[in-house]
């Protein structure tokens, strides 16, 4: 199995386990966030405590891409104080945009770099950093 069939594999799995696709009961916050271009939908919900991501989910609809990208932002931020979120943001985003080389600073993004080739795949990339840019105009 070559790595594309591999990264294909790893983006159905976030699509479909639905792990993180339900509400939060009492979230802290929530925010919508909409592709225009596609009409992928999300809205996340997080809990935020003393500044870490305790718990976070998301509900919506769209490409399998939207919603993988969203799960995989999911797994990366719970735990996770808000300023290493916003290191992690970053990270996706120049990843997404080519711009990371960096070896060590793509392995803190784990199964996210499944979504790297985006990149070359302009029309697919707002699909990839919908939840990622839902979550960064959430943070406080």
């Amino acid at each position: 199995m070559d790595l594309r069939q591999v990264y294909t594999q790893i983006i159905k799995e976030h699509n479909g386990n639905g792990y993180h696709k339900h509400h939060l009961k009492a979230p802290t916050d929530s925010k919508e966030g909409v592709n225009p271009s596609c009409g992928d939908q999300i809205t996340l919900e997080l809990k935020i405590k003393d500044n870490v991501i305790m718990e976070a989910a998301f509900t919506g609809y769209g490409c399998a891409i939207s919603q993988a990208s969203a799960d995989m932002m999911i797994d990366i931020i719970e735990g996770k104080d808000i300023h290493e979120a916003r290191k992690l943001i970053s990270l996706f985003m120049r990843m997404i945009r080519n711009e990371l080389t960096e070896e060590d600073d793509i392995e803190l993004l784990e199964d996210a770099t499944a979504l790297k080739d985006i990149a070359h795949m302009p029309a697919r990339v707002k699909c990839a950093v919908l939840g990622w840019h839902t979550l960064e105009e959430m943070l406080p």
